[in-house]
């Protein structure tokens, strides 16, 4: 089974440029900018990246972000993400990217998108990997946090952008308050992509698709409280994107089921084989792989081993990916064409 999910052709839909980072590049990161709070050492580090909760991943997330203070740290952690996709068959993949925070760390408007502009091309020439973007609010920033990256993704807008996100927590940070931005975003062409119920009930969900018309939803796995809702996403064909590995290591499977105690973390409980048997669209990421210790492989692995799918269940997975996907048509023909010779190989 390994080597069908190695040969099976991927997309990747749910990853954060900042979290892809693999543990050397964090550390390259870190030791150039040893003031940032991040350890230099790479036991310290991956100790680092043990999660007490789902607040404890934003603290050191945020610190990890403050390393990216140049187009070339840009540069290196796209490059490095091209890399390790290209390890794991990955061909295309819509990186979210979080304009906002790299502003704040002093990169320039104009450098932000020249690095990304690069990186692209670099990725598809020396690791085949076709990169496109989803740049996402940061609910960190509260309020202001919706023009100030609608501001920035409409004035430099680079190739291959294809949606406006939202992520961060989501306690405390309505869906609503973000409406009008995701309103001009389709207004300009652009597919509106928020995260939702990862942390928060389906309340949080349903907002997304009522407030924002969410096309697809980041998580969304608190969906399987409300049989409503799940049934209003399999009927819209409303695709959630689904990180098995940083539910458990952000302790956000616990909130699903708080009465459960520690159980609840168990990855057996987790609702993706009830979601995908409802007949909602759902596609596998990592989320922040490096921070998880995870890659998309290990996610499929983890679908066969803990929910039992077999190949063509793995397959369809991969295929529904590609469905949803804002790839070109050429490419998700190819794909689709390719994984289905491998399944009947």
């Amino acid at each position: 089974m390994k080597d069908f999910v190695a040969a099976l052709p991927k997309v990747e839909l749910h990853v954060h440029l900042v979290g892809s980072a693999s543990v050397p590049t964090v550390l390259d990161l870190a030791r150039r900018h040893p003031d940032g709070g991040v350890p230099t050492e790479e036991q310290a580090l991956r100790d680092f990246y043990e999660f007490r909760d789902f607040a404890h991943f934003i603290e050191n997330y945020i610190k990890v972000d403050a390393l990216v203070r140049t187009g070339q740290d840009v540069l290196t952690l796209l490059l490095g993400l091209a890399r390790d996709q290209a390890a794991g068959n990955i061909r295309y993949s819509e990186v979210t990217v979080t304009p906002t925070s790299h502003l704040r760390n002093g990169i320039a408007p104009d450098e932000l998108a020249e690095a990304l502009t690069e990186a692209r091309e670099l990725a598809r020439q020396q690791h085949g990997v076709e990169f496109a973007w989803v740049f996402d609010i940061d609910g960190v920033l509260g309020r202001e946090g919706g023009p100030k990256t609608l501001d920035w993704v409409l004035k430099h807008r680079p190739e291959g952008t294809v949606g406006l996100g939202l992520g961060g927590p989501e306690i405390g940070v309505p869906r609503e308050w973000y409406r009008e931005q995701f309103a001009v975003a389709v207004d300009n062409g652009l597919h509106c992509l928020p995260h939702a119920g990862e942390t928060t009930g389906p309340e949080t969900v349903w907002a997304a698709v009522n407030e924002l018309h969410a096309e697809r939803i980041g998580h969304g796995i608190s969906a399987i409280q409300d049989i409503r809702l799940v049934n209003h996403l399999a009927e819209h064909g409303i695709a959630l994107e689904v990180n098995p590995t940083s539910n458990i290591r952000t302790k956000a499977l616990s909130t699903l089921d708080p009465a459960s105690g520690p159980s609840a973390d168990r990855i057996e409980n987790h609702p993706l084989p009830r979601l995908v048997a409802a007949g909602v669209p759902v596609v596998l990421g990592t989320d922040d792989p490096g921070m998880f210790h995870t890659t998309l492989n290990d996610e499929y692995m983890l679908c066969h081993e803990v929910f039992g799918y077999d190949r063509a269940q793995l397959a369809e997975l991969a295929n529904t990916a590609v469905q949803v996907s804002y790839a070109p048509e050429e490419v998700k023909k190819a794909l689709t064409a390719e994984i289905t010779a491998l399944l009947s190989g």
